[in-house]
């Protein structure tokens, strides 16, 4: 693993292969933001491949304020935006789903040594996740899937501290009130 600057300078003198590891490092949160927002699987995977022509484009103007991941998943967190406010559909809610998706959001697939209820559970967490309206939504898988701390969280999506922290507040509050009519899996 090489560190932002060295992967950087590699990138800007050139180096194919350090971009395309860049990429490979990147993709899964880049997607993720992005599929948190617009919620449809083609528009995801284009906005995702613009994310990363973006970077490329914009990454001398990367001063290492951050760490290289934040300003990466604050490109995609504002495509993604963008790309809603030009479609004029902010509230877009398209229920595209299937198992390469999750598998792709989630890393590796289910283990077949998993138990029904383990399974059931994380369905029931997935959906309600997916109900959720859209800062909500968002903030929960920055903070709790992708494991950001409060101030990328407020890089990326511009929010105050405050705000951030009140909109997880909610979210998990709406979370569980989704989840508690299938008490029988928790217990």
């Amino acid at each position: 693993m090489v560190d932002d600057a060295t992967l950087i300078r590699r990138i800007q003198a050139g180096d194919r292969h350090a971009f395309q590891w860049l990429i490979k490092s990147h993709e899964r949160l880049v997607y993720g933001v992005v599929w948190k927002i617009v919620r449809n699987q083609a528009d995801a995977e284009d906005i995702s491949q613009e994310v990363f022509l973006k970077v490329h484009e914009k990454l001398g103007t990367f001063h290492h304020e951050s760490r290289l991941s934040t300003w990466i998943a604050k490109i995609a967190y504002n495509q993604a935006l963008s790309h809603l406010r030009k479609r004029d559909i902010l509230q877009h809610s398209v229920d595209v789903e299937d198992e390469a998706f999750r598998e792709r959001i989630t890393g590796e697939g289910t283990l077949p040594t998993e138990s029904l209820e383990n399974k059931e559970l994380k369905r029931i967490v997935h959906d309600a996740i997916e109900q959720l309206p859209l800062p909500y939504r968002t903030l929960i898988d920055l903070f709790h899937i992708q494991e950001m701390s409060y101030a990328e969280i407020v890089e990326i999506s511009g929010f105050p501290e405050g705000t951030v922290k009140s909109y997880l507040f909610r979210g998990r509050k709406l979370l569980k009130d989704a989840i508690r009519s299938h008490k029988h899996l928790i217990d």
